[in-house]
């Protein structure tokens, strides 16, 4: 709510984006201001006495000092309601396309001010209540169709409870009523479908849920052997030309989730532009309607106010979690938070902090972890206990690939999955390029168990025969550096070779194949076990006699290796190659050797 008394003062210094303005007494931290003769927008950040320091969310050349700063009252807040979904947001939920549409140019005028959603289009309304029922706050009071793929839940506001005196049907915009609520006191609140929330308090939800399910993503070396839960975090750290932003791509696209919020935070402009461009040509896959239908997109890059980046993530998350209490999936894509962490690092050195490591600020830490605290799956608020999840995963751009830099320590301790990038592994055209003796997923033990329902209980032991012979491998290779591939042994060899299989037919991904770039989890355990039964099959031949050469050029290899290829309609093929490894082996058997390698 805004206060009573405005609160007017002048600005004394400009620096950069920082402004510092007298006369400010009876302001509160983190009151959203306008600044100067134009009204550019703007955060108080510190309060000194009369002094406030604002950091400005535009661009503050030909500010002057003496100019008036006006004080809202209001923390910095998001509009919330139908017409998100589809939306270009800059970092402080100003919408892209209507400011150029108002401002008749492509370039934003300083001190514009236009609504984040549209007043004057009309939603078609449906209640879910009648007149007379008991609703409580995050009811269902009815619903909009917002795109063919998002049905928007207008929900009661936190705070409000009571008895519905009227609602309404038919076709509102955002401000107009469409629902009264009459508390026990007798006061009645007009409900609309608008409402505002400060980004950077949580909003609540009924009781916290463990993550304990799956967000598959189609991603083999992903799901297969670093796993994410709904309601989980992640960072996807990697030097530049990686990977990062394909991998961000293919989990927008393919993860098991309804919404999707991708928010862009420092990045050149390029990169933004290459995703707003490519995102509305993306086709949902399991829709075939445009991603977009259910996608929020958020660009702050490295040429905006940098202020307004440190806004961008909670702007995000804020929209991400007004989904989620609709009882939906949603994923959050952050790109990236070094570049986040920077603008911190630049508002916190023109506020003359002491500096922590590497110059970012000594609460970098903090900041990192009530940003990822806020994902999570979740009962929400209202009478029919719907779920709905959070799933925040964060790109990290640590200069050089250095792991050890700050951003990338801290994020670290706060997520539970982490996909190291591994420049190399890009180089060599190894995508998704995630090295898998870095990466880890502290949810493996606990989705283990949930794909072990799913797959007979033999998920676990092919994951973790799978990750052992890719590590012995690694431990093989320092060997043949140093000695030759000659002095290893036939039992060393098939590992080298399993392996090398892992690695090209199944950790391998052509994120630009029409069936490659996606496997269900039912392919993915059909292809590693195929991998593995060539594997036990092959060891055990080669000890009852069989060549090398022979057993590593059999023909079922060719089918191996183009396993990833078959289509999900098809995968019964893929049960009937352990039949073909098994003739083919055994024909390899010399006479007086066993009959079955089997």
């Amino acid at each position: 709510m805004a206060t009573e008394k405005v609160i007017r003062g002048t600005i004394e210094k400009i620096s950069g984006p920082l402004v510092v303005a007298k006369g400010m007494y009876g302001a509160s931290m983190y009151d959203v201001v306008r600044v100067g003769n134009i009204g550019l927008v703007g955060e108080i950040i510190e309060l000194k006495g009369d002094l406030a320091s604002i950091q400005a969310y535009e661009e503050t050349s030909g500010l002057m000092p003496g100019e008036p700063v006006v004080s809202t009252g209001e923390p910095l807040s998001v509009e919330l309601g139908p017409g998100i979904i589809e939306q270009f947001y800059d970092g402080v939920q100003r919408p892209l396309n209507l400011i150029e549409d108002a401002a008749k140019s492509h370039f934003i005028s300083r001190g514009i001010d236009v609504p984040a959603i549209d007043r004057n289009k009309k939603w078609k309304f449906e209640p879910r209540v009648k007149a007379g029922d008991r609703v409580h706050a995050g009811d269902i009071l009815g619903t909009v169709k917002e795109t063919v793929l998002v049905e928007h839940h207008i929900l009661v506001p936190y705070g409000v409870e009571g008895t519905v005196s009227e609602i309404k049907e038919g076709e509102f915009t955002v401000i107009e009523t469409i629902a009264v609520i009459k508390n026990e006191s007798g006061e009645e609140k007009n409900v609309v479908m608008l409402q505002r929330w400060p980004v950077r308090k949580p909003r609540p939800v009924a009781r916290r849920l463990p993550p304990i399910i799956p967000l598959t993503t189609g991603q083999r070396v992903v799901d297969a052997f670093f796993p994410i839960a709904k309601g989980g975090t992640a960072c996807v750290p990697g030097p530049f030309g990686s990977g990062k932003t394909v991998i961000q791509h293919q989990l927008a696209k393919w993860a098991e989730s309804d919404i999707v919020v991708y928010v862009g935070c420092g990045e050149r402009g390029n990169e933004m532009t290459d995703v707003l461009l490519e995102f509305p040509e993306l086709e949902d896959p399991r829709s075939g309607e445009p991603l977009m239908k259910r996608t929020v997109l958020i660009a702050n890059t490295s040429n905006m106010p940098v202020a307004a980046r440190e806004a961008s993530i909670y702007t995000a998350i804020t929209m991400a979690e007004y989904y989620r209490d609709m009882g939906y999936s949603v994923a959050l894509m952050a790109d990236s938070t070094s570049r986040w962490a920077e603008a911190l690092r630049e508002m916190s050195g023109r506020l003359e902090e002491m500096p922590g490591e590497e110059g970012y600020p000594a609460y970098l830490g903090t900041r990192l972890a009530s940003f990822y605290e806020r994902a999570g799956r979740a009962i929400c608020l209202g009478s029919d206990g719907r779920e709905g999840s959070v799933t925040a995963i964060g790109a990290v751009s640590p200069p050089g690939g250095d792991l050890s830099e700050p951003v990338s320590q801290n994020t670290l301790r706060v997520t539970k999955v982490f996909w190291g990038l591994d420049a190399s592994l890009a180089y060599q055209r190894h995508f998704p390029a995630i090295n898998w003796l870095l990466s880890y997923s502290l949810y493996t033990d606990t989705l283990d168990k949930y794909w072990d329902s799913q797959f007979d209980d033999e998920w676990s032991a092919l994951r973790v025969e799978g990750m052992s012979l890719l590590e012995e491998e690694d431990q093989l290779r320092e060997i043949v550096r140093l000695v030759g591939v000659d002095a290893l042994s036939k039992e060393e060899r098939m590992v080298l070779e399993t392996s090398k299989s892992l690695r090209e037919d199944f950790l391998h991904q052509n994120a630009f194949h029409e069936v490659d770039t996606y496997a269900s989890m039912e392919k993915q355990f059909k292809m590693l076990k195929n991998i593995l039964i060539f594997h036990h099959l092959g060891m055990d031949a080669l000890k009852r006699g069989a060549s090398m050469s022979e057993v590593f050029n059999l023909p079922v290899r060719e089918k191996i290796a183009r396993m990833r290829y078959i289509d999900e309609k098809e995968i019964s093929q893929l049960d009937n190659l352990d039949g073909d490894m098994k003739a083919e082996i055994n024909a390899l058997i010399p006479v007086g050797g066993d009959s079955d390698a089997a």
